[in-house]
């Protein structure tokens, strides 16, 4: 081991020429807020995913927002979730002014349980939204069965699943078809594909994807496009209340480009997870990601589970000692001093609730999935020997002995 260590990072995104050339021409054109890159780029996605529409917006938070507010969310509703997600998932309710309802996970694929669903329904409840947690399909059939009996629309909150996919009918099709009522994508740069940031809403619903597109542009009455190539003079209204909800030009050309390369970002990356499957499966007291047969992960992050006997925080640490990135297990909101003055709920009345702060017995899954998983890092350009290492490192940092590493 000659080569002193190197950083390896938890996610980089894949991006080079093609992505600066498409940006430079949305430069050079003149028109770099929303305009005719943006549409361009809502069609491809479209096609990609197999929607009939897809709407472009500043991020997956305000994609979130706009779809509740399209399935009809209002001040006092109810929302089942999952706490076990990015804060932006509970936040996109509280934007409603209606109250996030939290059901617990699966310990297996760190989703919403379908079976504790119904417990928490209430003549409150308005929606649902489940989580694609890190890539990983939500069980939707089972999901959709008790939504379409209790009359309710489903919001697919899919920020982490842009080229995931489901078994559907005996065929596979992509997550963002979509299969509830409205999926919502992110374009983070810890996202497979990224536009800098970014987001986009999918629906078969053509009035509601009217509705989001007056509601990004503040609900202009016209959009920018048919207003600069009218042959007359066109004063816009705005007969609604409406947000700035945009992407711009520059950053969906961008994603033309990335979504060029989704295919091969998704090929390599299954590649690397099954890969990591392989070299963990014999680590003592480690316990991997399971994929259902009806799922195909994207794999936009690769989360094992540490038993008792290790500790989260020390792994981490002599991880990072060692020139490695990881980040702890997917948070839970309810545990977040936010959420210690905002309304939500555990499914169960306050008064018979008996959560304390940071503790709740209902959603002890999700709490245990935050305190005993990490995720390793995992990205397109990552070599097979950048893997090794982590490995290497991964089956050490648990133990207590001190060592310093080194890339071969």
């Amino acid at each position: 081991m000659s080569e002193k260590i190197q950083s390896i990072p938890i996610a980089k995104p894949w991006m080079g020429e093609a992505e600066a050339e498409a940006a430079s021409r949305a430069i050079m054109s003149g028109w770099v807020t929303q305009g005719p890159e943006v549409a361009a780029f809502e069609q491809e996605f479209a096609t990609y995913v197999g929607a009939n529409h897809a709407c472009a917006v500043s991020n997956c938070t305000t994609a979130l927002h706009l779809a509740l507010l399209a399935v009809g969310v209002q001040p006092g509703d109810e929302v089942i979730t999952v706490s076990h997600s990015y804060i932006a998932t509970a936040n996109s309710i509280r934007y409603c002014g209606a109250i996030p309802v939290f059901v617990d996970i699966e310990p297996q694929t760190y989703n919403i349980n379908p079976m504790l669903i119904e417990d928490a329904l209430s003549d409150r409840t308005r929606a649902i939204l489940i989580v694609h947690q890190i890539g990983m399909p939500c069980n939707l059939k089972a999901i959709l069965d008790i939504a379409h009996r209790h009359g309710l629309p489903v919001v697919e909150d899919a920020a982490c699943a842009i080229g995931s996919e489901i078994l559907w009918n005996g065929q596979w099709e992509k997550i963002g078809k979509p299969h509830g009522d409205i999926a919502c994508f992110s374009f983070h740069p810890r996202k497979v594909i990224s536009t800098g940031d970014g987001g986009m809403l999918t629906t078969n619903n053509p009035q509601w994807d009217k509705q989001f597109r007056l509601w990004r542009q503040h609900g202009m009455s016209v959009p920018d496009t048919v207003r600069h190539g009218a042959k007359q003079v066109i004063f816009e209204s705005y007969p609604m209340l409406g947000y700035n909800y945009r992407m711009t030009d520059i950053q969906a050309a961008v994603g033309r480009e990335q979504l060029k390369r989704l295919p091969e970002i998704v090929e390599r990356r299954r590649y690397l997870a099954q890969r990591y499957q392989e070299k963990l499966q014999d680590v003592p007291g480690l316990k991997l990601p399971t994929e259902p047969s009806w799922a195909k992960s994207n794999w936009q992050s690769f989360c094992v589970r540490l038993t008792e006997r290790y500790d989260q925080l020390q792994a981490m640490q002599r991880m990072l000692d060692a020139g490695i990135a990881t980040r702890r297990g997917i948070m839970c909101v309810h545990r977040e001093s936010a959420y210690q003055t905002e309304a939500w709920s555990c499914g169960v009345e306050p008064k018979a609730c008996e959560c304390q702060v940071g503790k709740c017995d209902r959603l002890s899954e999700s709490e245990q999935a935050q305190d005993h998983t990490v995720l390793l890092p995992l990205f397109h350009q990552m070599t097979e020997q950048e893997q090794d290492y982590v490995v290497e490192v991964l089956k050490v940092a648990c133990q207590v002995k001190e060592v310093t590493f080194y890339l071969p």
